[in-house]
């Protein structure tokens, strides 16, 4: 398999796609902005372009645009947004009619971070005080950790605005190891860090004395009925870190699409991903094989249904599906 497709039009795609990987990668665009990508397969032979395959990133909510046919395929990260799709809860008033076709593997955690001799050892515990605290989140109020965060603080009878009104402040941030977040660890400037990208971050603030708190029984039940997974993270995976930590999941990248998707589009979408697999940027060493893609594993965490042609491929090349 050739990195490139032979033929001057594929070189021509090729050279729109490094463009608009520049567009959309700009640091200067703020979240919310023109960030995300839409790959459209279809012919472009006539006045018209006519798309056939459109498959796009974005936001969790991007999942209405798939089930009315805005697009076919979309991303979401983690897999627990699409649990609340297919289920319709959470972010979702009712349930949507998606399936997966292919999970990126991704291991991931969520956790609360609390600042050393800050006095708590639960988030609970923490809110429940009513005392100023700085929080450390994302910037984007879209993003999937800010959806997160806001059904946490539910389960615990408050929002963030309220949280803020104690005197709170946020300390804000782009990606999970944003310098600016380094940085208030270092100089214990923060009180609470909630977040995923554990790896980024989570090292430094063990190194700086910072402990997790775990959510209590109730809350997590919660958090697991919304479609959420409990979660470990086991004791030695960081150093400092020498107990197992429970927390949320927040593995897994599933591609998916609506179940009236004819199945052989579906199937040709993971027979294609498999054809050029070399060429996909897998998270290392989490990746194991694309047939794997299809199915319940630790960092493909899978609460939705296979799409059937999807389910058919994986069957074909001996996965357990």
């Amino acid at each position: 398999m050739e990195p490139l497709p032979r033929g001057a039009n594929f070189m021509r795609g090729k050279t729109l796609w490094e463009i608009a990987l520049q567009i959309a990668g700009n640091p200067e665009t703020p979240y919310g902005g023109n960030r995300d990508l839409c790959v459209v397969v279809g012919s472009g032979s006539g006045e018209s372009f006519t798309p056939w395959l459109r498959m796009a990133t974005g936001a969790a909510i991007l999942a209405h645009a798939v089930a009315r046919g805005d697009v076919e395929m979309a991303f979401v990260n983690p897999s627990g947004l699409l649990t609340q799709a297919y289920r319709g809860v959470g972010l979702f008033a009712e349930p949507l009619p998606v399936r997966v076709v292919a999970s990126y593997p991704s291991w991931d955690r969520f956790v609360c971070a609390l600042r050393p001799n800050l006095g708590f050892a639960t988030l609970g515990a923490t809110l429940a005080a009513r005392q100023p605290l700085r929080l450390s989140m994302r910037e984007d109020p879209t993003h999937s950790t800010r959806v997160l965060v806001n059904q946490i603080f539910a389960a615990h009878g408050v929002t963030i605005d309220e949280v803020l009104g104690w005197g709170s402040s946020l300390q804000l941030n782009g990606g999970p190891g944003d310098e600016r977040r380094l940085h208030a660890l270092s100089a214990g400037e923060v009180d609470v860090v909630l977040d995923e990208g554990i790896r980024t971050w989570l090292p430094q603030a063990l190194a700086a004395g910072y402990q997790l708190a775990e959510l209590d029984a109730p809350v997590m039940s919660q958090m697991e009925a919304l479609g959420w997974r409990q979660a470990i993270i086991p004791a030695g995976r960081y150093p400092g870190l020498d107990h197992d930590h429970s927390c949320i999941d927040f593995s897994g990248w599933p591609l998916y699409t609506r179940e009236s998707l004819p199945d052989d589009v579906a199937y040709q979408v993971v027979d294609a991903l498999a054809a050029r697999a070399d060429f996909v940027p897998w998270d290392q060493p989490v990746f194991t094989r694309v047939e794997d893609l299809g199915s319940d594993l630790e960092a493909t965490p899978l609460d939705v249904p296979l799409h059937p042609g999807a389910a058919r491929w994986y069957r074909e090349h001996g996965a357990n599906v």
